[in-house]
Parts: structure tokens; sequence; C-alpha cells
């Protein structure tokens, strides 16, 4: 198990090259505002180069990094801001500003009165993710503002990523401040189409002033959508909306802008997702404070976008917990609702390689009529269940409804003294401030008790399983249970798992499934899942006789974290190729949507040698998708070699790679 740390890298100078020496005016004075932001976690650039009312009164600043670039700047007094990669447009100018509760608008006439740039480097080793280590490289620049009718000070922050952009609001007075609205626009060039999806609801590709109208009285209303939030430009670049580092504040959505047909506007949830909880239509924060990031993952290839999700870890707080080294990802199976079913599970994941078993809804009893979550079911000996996994390595994951949460800390201390490892919460629908706060606090009750936490329903991510790592998923998704098109199973690569880890429930040698089962099982590669959720539906006795079901050796070997991931191919709800790295063996999954295709991946990512190519095919294609059998089939590859890898409708392949 990787361990977590940060380890500093020398920085390079600001872009104007080495300033002279700060005055000691603007030393002290901006020791003063330092302190006052390191208590609101808002660490400065390093090295911070800085001036006071600067005499140029600059009209823009701009951060670049690897050919991507981000610009801020005054227009008529008013704040801007615009994005570029490789010299075209990705984000035309766009406006910036919050609404305050008094209805102060930050950001329509201001004055600058200190500007700060520099340049960054980190590396930083996750506990668990797509690489074995993350750089976190980039170019900032910060100007502080003051507004010129109410005389509030205010920051806004850039920063320039090879993989993206990100910026965020400084509220810098000391006391508290009521936001009522965030005013940040997103104006894509002409031609762009958004995927939007909503809830749990499947990806539209729309223009962008055309997101469908949703909700219900009870829940925020209007063209509305949810991120992440991926926009396709013309000419082969792609852009991801996402949002790190919320706390305190309430969950982003973006909406159409009535007359501006390729413009979205941010707009902060005043309900929770599923209009359960107060409503909330103003959040009031402690100031010095920081609003999230938002972040513009960006590819110039749809395939370097996946390649590029890291971006939002590199945006939210480091590790807080001391101490990882219980945190252990890994895959789960479902158990039905009896004693002699987990310990049948638990057999179970030990002859097929799982880490986990878990006993969903139900355990307890009805979950929407039991608020306690604390005697199972008399089917269920969980002690026994309990000692018998353990006995054998295997953990137990237990399902709460939130309607149970009423005193987290003492059910989750509970759940601890009977050796509980992991913890499945249901129906977490953020969205307003204190939900926010909410969710945050149970994923730090449960590191409190060594407890792994995931989130279902309609919880969006934000970085945070960088911070608090035994935050390990969440789902925030159309889930694969529903039984969804191929088309939006390879959509979801582009989109909602840029944002961060993704629960997905595997249905391998289901009959319901509009996929074949070479595509079910290319998604344990495909996508970034690190608590992953095998053979959903499923019973053990299935699989009696494994000669049945020839995908079953993939299923036991492929890891769920990940020492390199490459991203070989791909076009948003078309088709998708990545390889992934564990130790000295590759995992390649890809997926096709309902259109057949052949890819021809190159193989140069393969270390010198011999490799054996253990390919999990598709067959000939049956009557549906479900019924195309999977081949098995061995051959010798090198580094030089190209793999063609053929896909039947709705399709896929399976791939590993083992050194010779």
């Amino acid at each position: 198990m990787r361990a977590s740390g940060d380890r500093e890298e020398p920085a390079a100078d600001g872009p104007a090259g080495r300033p002279a020496p700060a005055s000691r005016r603007v030393v002290l004075k901006g020791a003063a505002v330092t302190a006052g932001l390191a208590a609101a976690g808002i660490a400065p650039t390093r090295p911070a180069y800085a001036e006071d009312n600067p005499p140029d009164r600059p009209e823009s600043v701009t951060a670049r990094m690897g050919g991507t670039s981000v610009t801020l700047s005054l227009v008529d007094g008013a704040l801007r801001w615009s994005a570029r990669r490789n010299g075209r447009t990705v984000i035309d100018t766009s406006a910036l500003g919050l609404r305050l509760g008094d209805g102060t608008v930050l950001g329509a006439d201001v004055r600058v009165v200190r500007q700060r740039y520099g340049t960054h480097r980190t590396t930083w080793t996750p506990v668990y993710g797509r690489n074995a280590t993350v750089t976190d490289h980039y170019q900032e620049q910060r100007w502080d503002l003051v507004d010129r009718a109410s005389g509030i000070r205010f920051g806004v922050q850039i920063r320039a990523y090879r993989t993206g952009v990100a910026l965020r609001y400084l509220l810098l007075d000391e006391g508290t401040i009521t936001v009522a609205d965030e005013l940040t626009t997103f104006v894509f060039p002409d031609g762009t189409t958004v995927y939007s999806a909503r809830d749990e609801n499947a990806y539209e590709p729309v223009a962008p002033g055309s997101i469908p109208v949703t909700g219900t009285s009870t829940t925020d209303n209007g063209p509305l959508t949810d991120l992440p939030l991926t926009a396709a430009l013309t000419g082969g670049l792609i852009a991801c909306v996402c949002e790190s580092s919320r706390v305190d504040y309430p969950r982003l959505m973006l909406g159409s802008v009535p007359g501006e047909p390729n413009t979205l506007s941010a707009f902060l949830m005043e309900h929770t997702a599923r209009g359960t909880g107060p409503v909330e239509t103003t959040s009031t924060v402690t100031t010095p404070f920081a609003t999230p990031w938002r972040a513009v993952v960006i590819g110039a290839t749809h395939a370097e976008l996946v390649d590029n999700a890291e971006l939002v870890l590199n945006l939210a707080p480091p590790n807080a917990l001391p101490d990882t080294s219980w945190i252990k990802p890994g895959k789960v199976f479902r158990c039905e609702l009896s004693t002699a079913a987990g310990l049948a599970g638990v057999d179970f994941a030990v002859a097929r390689g799982l880490e986990y078993i878990e006993y969903d809804a139900g355990w307890y009893g009805p979950e929407f009529t039991t608020p306690d979550a604390t005697t199972p079911i008399a089917a269920i000996d969980l002690p026994s269940v309990i000692s018998y996994a353990t006995s054998k390595g295997i953990g137990v994951f237990l399902y709460v409804n939130r309607l149970a949460l009423t005193d987290a800390d003492s059910l989750f201390g509970l759940y601890k003294s009977w050796g509980v490892r992991g913890i499945k919460l249901g129906f977490i629908n953020d969205g307003t401030q204190s939900m926010t706060n909410q969710i945050i606090d149970w994923a730090k009750t449960a590191a409190k008790y060594r407890l792994l936490i995931d989130m279902h329903d309609d919880v969006r991510p934000f970085g945070y399983e960088r911070t608090h790592p035994n935050w390990i998923s969440l789902e925030g998704v159309r889930g694969n249970e529903q039984f969804p098109t191929a088309t939006h199973n390879v959509t979801l690569p582009f989109a909602r798992n840029i944002g961060g880890p993704m629960d997905y429930t595997i249905c391998y040698g289901q009959s319901r499934d509009k996929t074949t089962n070479a595509h079910q099982m290319a998604m344990a590669a495909v996508y970034y899942q690190p608590l992953n959720f095998l053979f959903w539906y499923d019973k053990p006795s299935k699989y009696d006789n494994p000669a049945n079901w020839p995908g079953l050796p993939w299923f036991n070997a492929v890891p769920v974290t990940w020492d390199e991931s490459r991203t070989l191919a791909g076009e948003i709800g078309e088709y998708i190729a990545v390889a992934r790295r564990s130790g000295p063996t590759w995992y390649l999954g890809a997926m096709t949507n309902e259109s057949s295709r052949t890819l021809s991946l190159p193989l140069s990512f393969l270390g010198s040698g011999a490799y054996t190519a253990t390919v999990y095919a598709d067959g000939t294609p049956g009557s549906s998708p479900f019924r195309t059998p999977v081949v098995v089939g061995t051959r010798t590859v090198t580094a030089a070699d190209t793999l063609d890898v053929a896909m039947a409708p709705a399709g896929g392949q399976a791939v590993v790679l083992t050194p010779s």
C-alpha cells in the first residue's frame, strides 16, 4: 500500500523574471493577510511575488503552463476571464463575480490593489489512484481587489496547469460574509456540444444554450446540469468543468443563459438534490475564505482528457490523515441478506480474489421505516459472518441509509467494535452548504474509527478522496445496475469519471445487460473505481462451473489501484481504450458504443522484452449483445507491436499483458 506524502521540488521564477525585493511595507502588510489566509486554508503560491497598488494598473494577467493559459482581465472595471489551449479558445471572455446576501455584487467595478504571481511544482504520492505519483505543477496569478462601491476586499486566483485551468474567489476581510450567488460564466466557442446530466439521468449531448429544464417544486428548477460537465469543441479539443476543494459552500451546477447560446452560468444549489432537508438560499461563511476551485480539465484530444483528470486532486487539500496504512482499496461482492449467504460470500471472495463482502439495504430492516441501524434482522448472524470473514482476510461493508445517521459518531464507533471495515451510505443527496459540511463530517468521523466510506446516490465529487482518502468512492451517476446503453458507458470516462472515483457495480453475465460480457469486463480497466463492486445481482452458485464463465480469471487478477495509466484512444460517446499498469503487468480495457469497430493500438507503452497477451474478446455477435460469447486467446507481443482490438456492437475487449 502506498503511503501518502508530498515532496517539494524547486519552483521557477515568475513570468516577468525575478523582481526587485519587496519593500518593508509590502512585506509587513502581506504578512498580516497571509496569516489570515493560512488560517482559512488558503496557502499562498511559493514563491509569491507581489506588488502593492501596481503602478501600471494591469488590465489583464495571464498564467501559462505547457500550452495552456488562463487570463484574468478588467473590462470597464469588471472582472473577466478566458482560457486557451495551444492558441485555441477553450473558454471565451466570460464573467466573474459574487452576489452577496445584501445585493452587493463583487466584480462589477473593482480596483486592483495587489498582484501576486509565481510558479509552483510538487510531486506527491496518493494512497491509491490512477498513478503512483502525481505532479502538481502550475503557474499562478492572483489579484487582490477592492470593490469600489462597498469597499469590500476580495481576490481572484487563477492557475494554469498543462492539464487545464482553475480559478477561485478569496474573501479577504475578517468576519463573516453571506454569499447569495456566484456569477461565474463559461462562454464556449461556436459549435460546442456539452454533455448534460442531472441526478441519475443519462447524458444528453446538446448545445450550451439548450440544457433541458429539470427539477420539481421541491428542488432547484431550470435548465440546469450537474458537474462534471464535458464540452466537446470543434477540431477535437475537449474540456470538462469540475469543482474541487468544496468546503462550507453549496454544490455548483451550471445553467443555460437565455439569449446567450454559447454560455453556461454558475448556479449554487439551494435545495438538496432530491429536495430533502431545509432550503438554503444563501451561505454565510467565516472570512478570510476561499470558495471552491472551478476547474476546467482540458485535452487536446479526447484520450488526453481522461489522462488529465488528476487536476481535480491537485486542487484539493493534501491528505489530512496521519496514518493511512489501514486504507485498502479493493473489489467487493454484495451478499444476499442471510447468514448462509454471507458465509458463502466470504468463500466466494477468497476464491475470486476479492477483498470485501457487503450487506446492502435491508440488513437491519426496511431502510425507510427503520431508523435504527444497530440490530441485524433475524436472518443474519452478523458476528459470525464478520468473525468468519476476518479469519479469511476478508473485510465487511455495511449499508446505512442516511435516515439512520442521526448519531454517526456512536454508530461508526459501534461498527468499529464489531470489526466492520467500511460503510456504504445511501441516499446522500448533497447540494446545500450544510449538506457539504455534513458529508465531510461523515468522512472525518469514519476516519476516526478507521472505516472506509462509499457515498451513494446524488453526491458529486470534489477532490476530497485526496484529503480524506478513507472516502474511497461515491456514486453520483446513472449506475450500471440500471442497465444503461453502451453509449452511456463510453461517455462516462470523459465526463463523470473525470471528477473522481465512480462506484459503477459491474454486471458481468447479466441477461439484462445491453452490452456484451467483454464490454462489462473492460470496465474494470477503463473506469477508475478504487472500490469496485463486481458480480452485481449475482449469487456465488452462479459460477460453480467456471468453465461456463471464461471472464472469471480477468476479474480474479485485475487490480483497482494503479502505478501508471495511459488512455490509448477514445472519443466521447463512441469508444475508449485504457491501459493501466500494476507492478510489471498491464491491464487493457476497450469498449465501444452500439457500433462494432476495430482499434489499432500501438503497444509502445510496454517495457523491453516480450509479453504474453491474454485476450478476452467478443466472439461472433449473438442475437443480443449479452449473448455474444467471450473468446479467450493468447499471443506474444512486444513494445514494437500494434494490437488490433476488434469489438462487436456494444462490445469490448479485456487484455492482460504479462512479462514473459
